[in-house]
């Protein structure tokens, strides 16, 4: 009787997990299909049929994980050898959501080609800032450490009163830290605390330099 519960409850939690293997497949597949009818619509002139969900938070991480989708790669392709394109704050805002919707469906290869490819269309973006902290996101979620240092710094560099700068510092001097560049780490975490004092970054890197 004991085993018989067992393989049911065994039974039960394979159930659970294939429901939710379902719906995580799902959620990516909405996602990429919106990216892809988002960028044709907008390379045809026309305008999307719904706005977008509001996706712009700008903080927090994310998490390494899940498989891409083959997809999307025609999209993001497509997208990366569109021209910079005057402001439209609509549409940069449908472009954002799209690529911030991959990242909650942990599709972070083509996150990361969708936060490239609007940087090169909208470099001007009132979202612009946070569209290249979050591909520095994308890339450490990736292990890409090079291209998520890249992508921090370019985040003060590019747009240096932007709310994110504090925090794409503080992200650049961990991924200094984990790249061996220690000699690096402390100056980064000087200048947050000096420039950036009452940030939760500032914060962070105080109890960083303390472990020093």
């Amino acid at each position: 009787m004991q085993l018989q519960q067992m393989q049911d409850e065994i039974s039960r939690l394979r159930g659970i997990v294939e429901v939710q293997q379902n719906d995580i497949q799902q959620m990516k597949q909405e996602a990429l299909d919106r990216y892809k009818d988002l960028d044709s619509r907008i390379g045809a002139g026309g305008a999307p049929a719904a706005p977008a969900a509001n996706n712009s938070a700008s903080d927090g991480g994310v998490n390494a994980g899940g498989a891409s989708a083959a997809s999307a790669g025609a999209a993001a392709a497509q997208a990366s050898q569109t021209s910079t394109e005057p402001g439209d704050p609509a549409k940069e805002k449908l472009y954002y959501d799209a690529a911030f919707d991959l990242i909650k469906a942990k599709d972070f290869d083509k996150a990361s080609q969708a936060f490239a490819a609007f940087l090169r269309k909208y470099p001007n973006s009132q979202y612009a800032g946070n569209a290249q902290y979050w591909l520095g996101e994308v890339n450490l979620a990736k292990g890409d450490l090079q291209g998520a240092g890249q992508a921090f710094a370019k985040v003060s560099q590019l747009y240096p009163k932007h709310a994110k700068v504090p925090d794409s510092l503080y992200k650049l001097a961990d991924v200094e830290r984990r790249l061996g560049h220690t000699d690096k780490v402390k100056g980064i975490l000087q200048q947050v605390v000096a420039q950036y004092p009452g940030t939760s970054a500032a914060q962070l890197a105080q109890r960083d330099l303390q472990r020093l």
